[in-house]
C-alpha cells in the first residue's frame, strides 16, 4: 500500500519520463537497433511502470495517473514484444466501426458539453429573432438567409429541376473543404483553453437558432426541415464532435486536480483527438455529397416528406452507430439473434 501518494508520484515520475522518452524514439523509428544495455533498461522501466500501475490502481481518485500508466505500459509491451508478433496493420474498417465510436463514447461528457453550448446559442438566436426580427441582418451573415422566408421558398420551388447541373461535384467539394476547415478550427481553438471552441460553438448555435426561428415564424417549418435535415442530420453532429475534440484538448491543457504534467496530459489525449477529428472529416464528406445532390432540390422535384424521412433515418442510424458500434458483446449477441431468427424461419 502507498502511504504518501504525492511522494510516491514524485519519486517515480523520473522513471516514467525516461521510459516515455525511450518509447518515443522507438515509435519514431521502429527499425532502429538498440544496444544491450538500452534493452535491459527498457525492460527494467517497463516492469517498474507495471508495478506502479498495480499500486496506483488502488486509488480511485487518481484516474488520470492510472490512464497515463496504462498507456505507457501498453506502449512498452508493444515495443518489447514486437519481435514475437507480426506488425499490426491499420484497418480502416476496424478503425471506423470500432475505434471511432469507442473513442466518442469514452468522452461522452465532452460531447454533452459541446451539445449544451450549441443548444444555448440556438435558444439565444431564436429568442433574439422572436424579440427583434430585424436582428437577422446581424445574426445571419449569408445574404440568402436574410431574404423573406416565404419569398425564398417560392423562388426555390420555381427553380430549374436540375439547378446544379454540371456543378454538383465542385459544389460538393467546396462544402466538404469549407466545413472541414470550420471543424478543424473548432478543434484547434481548444488550445485557447477552450474559450475559442466555446465561442465558435455558441455562435454557430446562434445562427442555427435564428434561421430556425425566422422560418418557423414565417410558417415555413416544413421547407426548413426538408432543407436542413438531409445534410444537417450529419453535418451538425460532426461540428459537435469537433467541439468534443476541442474541449478534450482544452481539458488536457487545464488539467485541474491532475498529478500529470501538461506534456503527459496532451500525449494522453492526442490519439483520441486525432481519431475524433478524422471521423468528423468522413462525416463531412457524406454531408457534402448529400447537400449537393439531395438537399438543394425541393418540391416538386423531391417531396418534402421524402427529404424529411431521409434525414430522420440518417440521424437514427448515426445515433445507433455511436451507441452500439464497437461493442463486441452487443455485436455478437445481435448476430446470434439474427442467426436464430433465420433458423426459425428456415432460411
Amino acid at each position: 500500500m502507498i502511504i504518501d501518494l504525492k511522494k510516491f508520484i514524485a519519486s517515480e515520475r523520473p522513471f516514467w519520463s525516461e521510459l516515455d522518452a525511450m518509447l518515443v524514439l522507438n515509435e519514431r523509428d521502429p527499425y532502429r537497433s538498440m544496444a544491450f544495455e538500452e534493452i535491459k533498461q527498457l525492460h527494467y522501466l517497463y516492469q517498474r511502470a507495471s508495478s506502479d500501475l498495480a499500486k496506483i490502481s488502488t486509488f480511485s481518485a487518481e484516474r488520470a495517473i492510472g490512464a497515463y500508466l496504462e498507456s505507457l505500459v501498453s506502449r512498452a509491451y508493444a515495443v518489447i514484444h514486437a519481435g514475437r508478433q507480426e506488425t499490426a496493420r491499420f484497418s480502416f474498417w476496424r478503425w471506423f466501426w470500432g475505434a471511432f465510436p469507442r473513442t466518442f463514447r469514452r468522452h461522452w461528457r465532452a460531447f454533452a458539453l459541446s451539445l449544451s453550448i450549441m443548444l444555448a446559442g440556438s435558444i439565444f438566436g431564436g429568442a433574439a429573432i422572436a424579440v427583434d426580427p430585424d436582428a437577422k441582418a446581424v445574426l445571419m451573415p449569408f445574404e440568402h438567409l436574410q431574404m423573406d422566408p416565404a419569398k425564398r421558398v417560392a423562388m426555390e420551388e420555381k427553380a430549374d429541376r436540375d439547378r446544379l447541373k454540371g456543378s454538383k461535384g465542385s459544389f460538393s467539394a467546396f462544402l466538404m473543404t469549407h466545413n472541414t476547415r470550420i471543424s478543424i478550427l473548432v478543434l484547434a481553438l481548444g488550445m485557447t483553453w477552450g474559450v475559442g471552441t466555446v465561442l465558435l460553438l455558441f455562435s454557430n448555435g446562434v445562427m442555427l437558432g435564428a434561421v430556425a426561428a425566422d422560418y418557423i415564424r414565417a410558417g415555413q417549418s416544413i421547407f426548413l426541415s426538408g432543407w436542413l435535415l438531409p445534410h444537417g442530420a450529419v453535418e451538425i453532429p460532426s461540428i459537435l464532435v469537433a467541439g468534443q475534440a476541442g474541449l478534450l484538448l482544452a481539458g488536457a491543457l487545464i488539467g485541474r486536480h491532475s498529478a500529470l504534467t501538461m506534456g503527459e496530459r496532451l500525449r494522453l489525449v492526442v490519439p483520441d483527438v486525432v481519431t475524433l477529428i478524422s471521423g468528423v472529416a468522413l462525416m463531412l464528406v457524406w454531408a457534402g455529397v448529400v447537400e449537393s445532390f439531395f438537399s438543394q432540390y425541393h418540391a416538386p422535384v423531391i417531396p418534402y416528406a421524402v427529404k424529411i424521412g431521409f434525414g430522420v433515418v440518417e440521424l437514427a442510424l448515426l445515433i445507433l452507430f455511436f451507441h452500439f458500434s464497437g461493442r463486441k458483446k452487443v455485436a455478437a449477441l445481435t448476430w446470434k439473434r439474427i442467426w436464430g431468427l433465420k433458423s426459425f424461419l428456415g432460411l
